[in-house]
């Protein structure tokens, strides 16, 4: 490649509300790997807890895990590998894959022996290499163990930028709780995975879908959410969401839930009141505290209740999400976003972390 940089400029995460720009290395050209030239970086709760402490992470890292680029440089075996050229937009995926052990092999390649979170792209401190492995940089490096969407014509970066959110959406509102045709869902949080969440179990063909929020910072979200496929909307700060579905449902209760709220420690009682006998329930959100008020363990048992963790999300609900939003089914690419460059990002996440005036927009993204 021409002009390939010898550095690139980054923005690195140092600790609680710190963040600093450095030039680290870009690694040297090899067969087996790739340079991607950054266009665009989506943000989610992950980032903002990261800024605020909540989330605690090894540092100094380079954040970033929803990136789309540009591919500047492919090594022969990375383009035979991953079916790339140089040229092509893509969307990368946090996790790696070795393609070997026997999660890889089996499909849940987040279980990867020799990856996992320890080395997701966006997550990993400085010292686990290519340092240079976030998202909030001009260029982001890519090794043998990456995986990688590409971006249909048609959609641009900032858009391509859903792949994440909607590929969460679609792997926990539909794949894992088998939704189908008859089901009652009740998406718990109204953010970009909820909206998410709801299209994609309407996509499935549930019956009836209802949304809960809380307190009027979710209103503008809530509002919104008809056009992803919600029936009813519910603002848990002074409605009880279980009488407002089976009022709404004819006394049924949701035969799948889907929670993917953030910081919200009440979310789970309310995941299993919500829950009828033999429901599913996917729980996505964090709750950052050992605290569940009004959590009633028993009616697990009761219910006979199927409890799913979800962890990330998967190469194939990503490509089904950008088929999704590219078809414009549901409004996406219009939604509430906020788009910045990366010198204002601690601005940017402390808005996405509810410190604004304002309620935070539905999207957010940082571009070099």
């Amino acid at each position: 490649m021409t002009g390939r940089p010898d550095t690139a400029r980054a923005l690195v995460f140092t600790g609680p509300r710190s963040l600093e720009f450095r030039q680290l290395d870009v690694p040297a050209a090899a067969a087996d790997s790739a340079l991607l030239r950054v266009e665009a970086c989506g943000l989610c709760g992950t980032d903002h807890e990261m800024f605020t402490g909540h989330l605690p992470l090894r540092t100094p890292m380079v954040p970033g895990h929803e990136t789309v680029g540009v591919l500047v440089e492919v090594g022969d075996a990375a383009a035979e590998s991953w079916g790339v050229a140089v040229g092509d937009r893509v969307a990368v995926e946090c996790f790696r894959s070795c393609r070997r052990c026997e999660a890889c092999l089996a499909g849940t390649y987040r279980r990867c022996e020799a990856n996992g979170l320890r080395t997701a792209y966006g997550l990993s401190p400085l010292e686990v290499l290519p340092a240079l492995s976030g998202g909030w940089a001009d260029h982001h490096w890519l090794d043998a163990d990456s995986m990688l969407v590409p971006v249909p014509d048609g959609i641009d970066a900032v858009d391509a930028t859903l792949f994440n959110p909607v590929g969460a959406g679609i792997r926990w509102g539909a794949e894992l709780p088998a939704t189908g045709p008859g089901d009652i869902v009740a998406v718990l949080g109204p953010g970009i995975r909820g909206l998410a969440a709801a299209a994609a179990a309407r996509e499935a063909g549930a019956e009836f879908v209802m949304m809960t929020g809380m307190g009027a910072r979710d209103h503008p979200r809530l509002e919104a959410a008809a056009g992803f496929g919600v029936d009813l909307t519910v603002d848990v700060a002074d409605a009880d969401p279980v009488a407002a579905l089976r009022q709404a449902t004819g006394g049924r209760r949701a035969t799948v839930v889907v929670d993917v709220t953030a910081n919200a420690p009440a979310a789970l009682g309310q995941a299993v009141s919500l829950a009828a006998t033999g429901g599913r329930i996917v729980l996505a959100g964090t709750r950052n505290s050992v605290e569940t008020p009004g959590f009633a363990p028993d009616a697990i048992v009761y219910k006979e209740l199927t409890l799913i963790g979800a962890l990330g999300v998967d190469a194939p609900a990503y490509r089904k999400a950008l088929d999704l939003v590219g078809s414009d089914r549901y409004p996406f690419r219009s939604i509430s976003r906020v788009v910045a460059p990366l010198t204002d990002a601690a601005d940017l996440l402390a808005v996405m972390a509810g410190e604004g005036s304002e309620p935070p927009p539905v999207h957010a993204v940082l571009v070099p």
